[in-house]
């Protein structure tokens, strides 16, 4: 085997007792030193190389018992594995990586001196040995102080691996720990360019940030320090504080008014209202935004708790449910959530035997009556919020990055008011356990969301079943399918599905605002039903526009072949059912349709055909076989150009 040294300060650094200018005596010591049993090396010295030459001959196999030194060694075996090494390193001295683990067993169990010196071993037979060149100036930094020493030898585990992110995150602790914050900085962002995944460096980022009063960035780096850590160690932990920390900072300098002022001035030209901010304590949740159009007044007006942390937070938060109505608005596309009285009977049909419950603890009529429609009003501002909430919240952490402090702890403040209102051991005693299920799925949906966002991780918190956890993760994964390219109104899609899914869908409706407000009377909406009783002539927008984009794209003369294979499906469906039955479903399909189906979109479900859910080429293709079974005279007015492919569709079924 061959060993080169390079001659410089680090060469006399490990080898302290060598002259720099007798080469006869350089080679002497190197003969003496690397001199293993009879057999002597050969030395030369060639201008700044000195090469050592040794015997490979004289090198014994230890490969397993080496295997066996590292296995104990990972378990914390120490005791066991030492006797080993020592013999290893007694029949062959010249593998590096023996005195280096060696270093390493003595400096965990508290022996440093020993273990420097073993590390010097482990240079001298291996300058370049990356590990034992760390180790050092983690020993040397960390027990001795001896900092400008450590320096030294980091510096020598960078230039031995050019890739190693955590030498030159170590660098920049020691230079950081000096008072170098400019030198450590540069080496922590050499690192991520390295490794942008290891969380010790951006935690570090966020120390300096910090130190230099750039808050922003502090949290930034903090963030992305909890969201790699999958250890949740003592530096998650470090992390998480940090975090809160910096976010609590920000909010003390009282900035935030600056984010959502803009915002509004914004809106109130785009919407052509103004918008009144109020606080008040009065109100149910922590904000909440009034329409103007739905209290007969000239302004908007966000209201607001004055009490909870992060108000800045809650008012933008608000103020993009303003914009997602704006922007439907533009497409005639709004809807409103409404609910009615008899929506509300539904539901307390449903707490029958928490009522019955309650009067035997003998609450009062009232309080079981206030109970029962909080509970309503609660479960229904859930099924509207939610789906809303998650675009909301993605839309604000995109755009305004100097909001994500405000929007962390005022998530977090809200995730906790979710989590106890679902664990509480008193409010799971007196709630019912339906009604707390589906809050809890909720629930879980926000904190995915947050676990996504800030890298806080509350979902093992709620204590769920794992089918509340499985619906909770399918929702998730349906807003996921509309977030990077939702449209507007989209979200109303969402909120009609998960409704559906937990059997929440009785006790409001969703309508048309346009249609809404323009409705005079009852009579008028009677009328419209008997002329037009499967809705095909009413000029839906939200329809008109999906069409579009599906005819567009279907152009082509080609058949469709998907579309044929869904309706050959299709056709084996119906065979079983009776016409009552397809038309009633073709009907269904159709009401359903008139929100639009976009032939890329995918978890489209309707309540005639439980337990299946429908790409959108796969509802086209029901919807066009359905009407054509039941209602072949109306099928042109859906304007699908699906002629062909039911042709062949027909043809396959009929050979089958």
């Amino acid at each position: 085997m061959q060993i080169i040294h390079k001659i410089d300060d680090f060469l006399f650094l490990i080898f302290p007792n060598i002259k720099r200018t007798d080469t006869d005596q350089i080679i002497k010591s190197f003969e003496e030193y690397y001199t293993f049993g009879l057999y002597k090396p050969k030395v030369s010295v060639d201008k700044d190389w000195i090469t050592i030459e040794i015997d490979g001959q004289a090198i014994i196999s230890q490969e397993a018992d080496y295997r066996k030194t590292i296995a104990l060694c990972e378990k914390g075996r120490y005791s066991e594995a030492k006797p080993i090494l020592t013999k290893l390193i007694e029949k062959n001295p010249t593998i590096s990586e023996y005195h280096r683990i060696m270093g390493q067993i003595l400096s965990d169990e508290g022996d440093q001196e020993e273990a420097i010196n073993c590390l010097i071993d482990a240079l001298r037979w291996d300058s370049k040995n990356g590990w034992a060149l760390l180790m050092m100036g983690n020993i040397l930094a960390k027990f001795q102080n001896d900092i400008p020493t450590a320096m030294k030898y980091y510096d020598q585990a960078v230039a031995a691996n050019t890739t190693d992110h955590i030498s030159l995150t170590n660098i920049g602790y020691l230079l950081q720990k000096q008072g170098k914050l400019d030198d450590a900085k540069k080496y922590f962002l050499e690192a991520i360019k390295i490794n942008n995944q290891y969380p010790n460096t951006h935690f570090a980022l966020g120390m300096i940030a910090q130190l230099e009063n750039d808050l922003d960035s502090a949290f930034y780096s903090t963030i992305q320090a909890i969201k790699l850590n999958i250890n949740k160690d003592v530096l998650y932990q470090n992390s998480v504080r940090q975090a809160f920390e910096i976010a609590n900072k920000v909010l003390s300098n009282n900035d935030g008014k600056k984010i959502f002022r803009t915002y509004r001035s914004k809106l109130e030209f785009d919407g052509d209202r103004e918008i009144d901010i109020v606080e008040d304590a009065e109100i149910d949740t922590a904000a909440k935004f009034e329409f103007a159009e739905n209290y007969n007044r000239p302004k908007h007006i966000v209201r607001y708790k004055p009490n909870y942390p992060a108000v800045e937070h809650l008012i933008m938060h608000e103020l993009v449910h303003l914009d997602f109505v704006i922007e439907a608005r533009k497409e005639e596309l709004n809807q409103l959530f409404t609910s009615t009285q008899e929506h509300k009977t539904e539901f307390i049909k449903r707490l029958e035997p928490t009522v019955k419950k309650f009067r035997k603890m003998g609450i009062s009529e009232q309080s079981i009556t206030s109970y029962c429609s909080g509970l309503f009003e609660g479960m229904n501002r859930q099924i509207f919020n939610t789906p809303i909430d998650l675009f909301i919240e993605d839309f604000l952490y995109i755009n305004y990055s100097e909001l994500r402090p405000y929007q962390f702890i005022s998530l977090y403040t809200l995730l906790q008011e979710g989590l106890k209102a679902v664990t509480d051991k008193k409010i799971v005693e007196l709630s019912p356990e339906d009604i707390l299920s589906k809050s809890k799925v909720y629930n879980l949906v926000n904190a995915i969301q947050f676990k996504e966002l800030f890298g806080l991780d509350y979902i093992n918190d709620f204590q769920a079943t794992p089918s509340e956890l499985m619906s909770a993760n399918t929702f998730y994964d349906e807003y996921l399918q509309y977030k990077d390219d939702r449209e507007p109104a989209e979200e109303y899609e969402l909120l009609i599905h998960w409704a559906e899914d937990l059997k929440l869908d009785k006790y409001f409706e969703l309508v048309d605002e346009k249609g809404y407000r323009k409705r005079s009377d009852v009579d008028k909406l009677l009328d419209s039903i008997e002329k037009d009783p499967h809705d095909l002539e009413t000029k839906d927008p939200t329809k008109e526009r999906e069409m579009e984009k599906f005819q567009k794209a279907n152009k082509s003369s080609d058949t469709n072949m998907a579309v044929v294979m869904f309706m050959v499906e299709a056709l084996q469906y119906f065979d079983a059912l009776p016409e009552d039955k397809i038309k009633e479903i073709a009907i269904e399909i159709a009401m359903q349709g008139t929100h639009g189906y976009n032939p890329k979109k995918k978890n489209y479900r309707i309540s005639s055909i439980p337990d299946k859910t429908f790409s959108g080429y796969h509802i086209l293709a029901y919807y066009y076989v359905s009407w054509m079974l039941a209602m072949p005279q109306e099928v042109d007015k859906l304007e699908m150009d699906f002629d062909k492919e039911y042709k062949l569709a027909i043809s396959m079924h009929k050979a089958e």
